[in-house]
């Protein structure tokens, strides 16, 4: 089956380094939120070491595998036209699938956490958390039919605006280093749970490929996605040790640490002004890792309405910025339909619907460099074909740790484990149900 290349017509601006660094920070990341139990379960000393290990197994080999396929196939749809080329329709089928089932699970989130950061400003707002979150999806939304370049902008801001209150804290709590309670940086209380921590670590590390999707609206492609990848982990680390280092050399007491510590932690050290900051800074984490992901999956019923699996209408564009408002919108209505749900972060099915996919184009990285080993790439993961085999060991065996770590999950009375696998199942049925109704060859 012979593959063309699918890039939109030119929007007016593009994505350029610096704000594909920034929208690709909070795909990831948005900010050192999320950290508060990993120093709870290990100590703020353990928490370092895992905070700087884990990249090395987990993100910086999915970052060289990102770097390469994105530089050699700059196409719109990003991993799902990687799959799809090296495996065929089936498997990139399935690629697109396991992502949109996650978004239901993962966009829910995000709303919810902006309703739970606005309730420390304003308590009236936590009575009212599906009217806050449909303003959280419609603003997003919004956003998103600017274009992809508006989405970019608008994440170097906000995330110049969430770290800045980072950098004062931190300043603040090495400032506020005294010798004699060091101690208690280190883990006191129950034995440390060192593969808890790794799993929320990895989590805090997760989706270097959402980026990719946008491919088509990003300037000189084959260069700026090997460099913003790199950058983006660069930066991520960075923000995720600094703040916890500050705080650990403080003397905090990390026992009992969970989500929202660091607005506490603020307090103590800058007062109510820079705990305000810091919940301020969580507001614009929410919403940035919404509008960001948001951006990037919303490219994906674009391609697969190109190839025939979904409607035509899925692919119309805004005619001055390319932005396909169709998708974004049916998008953003489905995850409104979720937001009732309220789910949290699930382990299992997080491993079994994103975990899936990204063993899927380690596969893809392989099979293209036997199949094409002529097919131009910018950027090369070093070391020939083994060394890119060997590429997705380490990944591997973290989802596997995590899922083995997580067997005993439950949504909504069922095993979560089961409960994934089940979504799993369901998208070869999605395919050939897919193939009798559609246009798709």
């Amino acid at each position: 089956m012979a593959f063309q290349w699918r890039v939109p017509r030119a929007p007016a601006r593009r994505l350029t380094l610096a704000s594909l660094v920034a929208a690709l920070y909070f795909m990831v990341s948005g900010g050192p939120y999320g950290l508060e139990e990993l120093a709870g379960k290990v100590g703020f000393g353990a928490a370092i070491a895992i905070l700087v290990a884990t990249p090395l197994v987990w993100s910086v080999p999915t970052a060289l595998m990102v770097g390469e396929l994105a530089a050699a196939l700059p196409e719109e749809g990003g991993y799902y036209a990687w799959v799809r080329r090296a495996l065929g329709p089936f498997w990139g089928y399935q690629e697109a699938w396991l992502s949109l089932v996650a978004s239901v699970f993962d966009m829910a989130i995000y709303p919810t956490l902006f309703v739970l950061y606005l309730g420390r400003l304003f308590p009236a707002a936590a009575s009212w958390p599906f009217a806050v979150g449909l303003l959280v999806v419609a603003a997003g939304a919004a956003w998103n039919l600017a274009g992809a370049w508006a989405v970019g902008e608008g994440s170097a801001a906000m995330t110049v605006l969430l770290l800045a209150p980072f950098v004062v804290l931190s300043a603040i709590a090495w400032r506020a280093h005294v010798p004699s309670t060091a101690a208690a940086a280190g883990h006191t209380g129950a034995a440390p749970d060192v593969a808890g921590g790794i799993v929320i670590a990895m989590w805090n590390y997760m989706g270097w490929d959402n980026a990719s999707t946008v491919a088509g609206e990003v300037d000189r492609p084959q260069r700026t996605y090997p460099l913003a990848v790199v950058a983006a982990v660069a930066l991520v680390v960075l923000t995720y040790v600094v703040p916890v280092a500050a705080v650990g050399a403080a003397g905090v007491d990390p026992s009992g640490w969970e989500t929202g510590a660091w607005v506490d932690v603020a307090r103590s050290c800058g007062g109510g002004l820079l705990a305000s900051a810091v919940v301020v800074g969580g507001l614009l984490s929410a919403f940035g890792m919404f509008n960001a992901l948001c951006l990037s999956y919303s490219r994906l019923p674009v391609v697969m309405a190109e190839d025939g699996y979904l409607p035509r209408a899925f692919a119309r564009r805004l005619p001055h910025d390319g932005a396909p408002w169709v998708a974004v919108l049916a998008c953003c209505v489905g995850w409104t339909l979720s937001l009732g749900l309220s789910f949290e972060r699930l382990v299992c099915l997080d491993i079994l619907l994103y975990g899936t996919s990204l063993v899927l184009e380690f596969v893809a990285l392989v099979v293209l460099r036997v199949r094409e080993p002529r097919l131009p790439r910018p950027f090369r993961v070093p070391g020939g074909t083994a060394a890119a085999a060997a590429l997705g060991l380490g990944p591997v065996a973290l989802l596997a740790m995590a899922l083995v770590k997580n067997l005993d999950e439950r949504v909504a009375g069922v095993n979560g484990c089961v409960f994934g696998a089940g979504l799993v199942a369901l998208g070869p049925v999605a395919y050939a149900l897919t193939r009798r109704i559609s246009r798709a060859p």
